[in-house]
């Protein structure tokens, strides 16, 4: 390839990725459910991972312009308000399959997300990460930010030639600017498998308070299934004794085979709002959704309220992807204005935003009722639903 050519294939990349990171992002006005609105663009792709990430750009050592690093996908990210801009912390997974973090920022968290210049160098433990993903981050009344995250490595049980056997942990590190981070322990705790963690944002009786996923295998839950709540005397000695479920998985809901805390629980006015996701099995595979619960402002382990059904779930072009079928949650950011961000990824390739308030969020969560659990009892649930309306249709005019 000539210099001038060269230079004008260059160009180009930086001007399309210019294009697509510049591209303002709308509501999408085609679906509403009066809960919370879409928006038009994913916020975040493998295509927004500036170019000098992928591609070597001295002609010398590269004269095809070939891409010499890929990235296959941007999704899960944890999200925090940090320094007046929204900031997520993305899981960015390269063509090698392995995973990392890389901060991306935008000052109206819908739009113009741009990844800082390098990703972070996640300190490792003497035990080192084969994989580090998922990371949900919680801004600690300790003054701290606390990244918790997965940590796989392979199954040191695993037979010889068994290549297919994993073990996940949470991995905890904490940071104040979310680029130089302080690796701690990964936490301790009687189940085989944990993923899925969250810290909670306040001190429990002068203790840190984790939300977990006990699990016995790296994929099925087996007795453990459930949203834990557990506490630690010492996040830099990290140990948690007794996991008490709060949110079990429950047969033939959207959370059949397992379930798992999504953000930092978000604090309004009337306790603690968790957007967590559910996965159902279905002859295509495992189906992963969105859905709320609410919790005691004052003691957070206890659930007030539980509505029925799914909150988000992946609709047309989400469904599709590396792992199709899948919206998964771990990031969203609560305003002071009430505004609410919710970052889900799709398919575990590509992040989007839906905004909400947390009037219309704590309304959901309140006056939605709890699925009964039986299709008899859910047609009761909807006729008095019918009826009611069609008295007051019959009262206004309407038919």
């Amino acid at each position: 390839m000539h210099k001038e050519e060269f230079d004008h294939a260059l160009h180009r990349l930086f001007w399309e990725h210019d294009h697509l990171v510049n591209e303002p992002n709308e509501v999408d006005h085609r679906w509403s459910n009066g809960i919370f609105d879409r928006w038009v663009n994913p916020v975040l792709t493998a295509d927004h991972t500036p170019v000098f990430w992928r591609y070597d750009l001295n002609q010398t050592t590269n004269p095809h312009l070939m891409e010499r690093m890929g990235i296959n996908a941007a999704f899960n990210p944890g999200a925090i308000e940090h320094d007046r801009r929204i900031c997520l912390m993305c899981r960015v997974e390269g063509n090698d399959r392995k995973s990392f973090f890389a901060v991306a920022e935008s000052r109206s968290g819908v739009d113009g997300f741009r990844f800082r210049d390098y990703p972070v160098l996640m300190p490792e433990t003497d035990d080192p990460d084969t994989n580090v993903y998922d990371m949900r981050l919680t801004r600690h009344e300790d003054g701290w930010i606390y990244g918790t995250f997965c940590t796989e490595r392979r199954d040191p049980e695993a037979p010889p030639g068994d290549t297919s056997r994993a073990v996940a942990q949470c991995g905890i590190a904490r940071t104040k600017d979310l680029q130089e981070w302080e690796r701690l322990p990964d936490l301790e705790s009687h189940s085989p498998q944990q993923r899925n963690v969250v810290l909670h944002p306040e001190f429990i009786g002068g203790r840190y308070a984790f939300y977990t996923r006990p699990q016995e295998g790296f994929v099925q839950t087996g007795s453990g299934g459930g949203i834990g709540w557990a506490l630690c005397e010492d996040i830099e000695n990290p140990v948690i004794h007794d996991e008490l479920i709060i949110d079990p998985k429950v047969y033939h809901t959207v959370k059949e085979l397992k379930n798992g805390a999504g953000p930092t629980p978000l604090k309004t006015s009337a306790g603690w709002l968790h957007v967590a996701h559910g996965v159902r099995g279905t002859a295509a595979g495992m189906r992963y959704v969105l859905y709320v619960f609410l919790c005691d402002p004052e003691e957070p382990w206890k659930v007030t309220h539980r509505p029925g059904g799914y909150l988000i779930a992946p609709r047309f072009e989400e469904r599709v992807g590396d792992v199709s079928n899948v919206a998964f949650c771990n990031g969203a950011v609560f305003r002071e204005n009430g505004q609410v961000f919710i970052y889900y990824a799709s398919s575990d390739t590509r992040i989007h935003v839906a905004t909400t308030t947390e009037e219309k969020l704590l309304d959901y969560a309140i006056n939605t009722p709890e699925d009964p659990l039986r299709s008899y009892a859910c047609v009761e649930q909807r006729r008095e639903l019918i009826e009611r309306n069609l008295r007051l249709m019959d009262e206004e005019g309407l038919r």
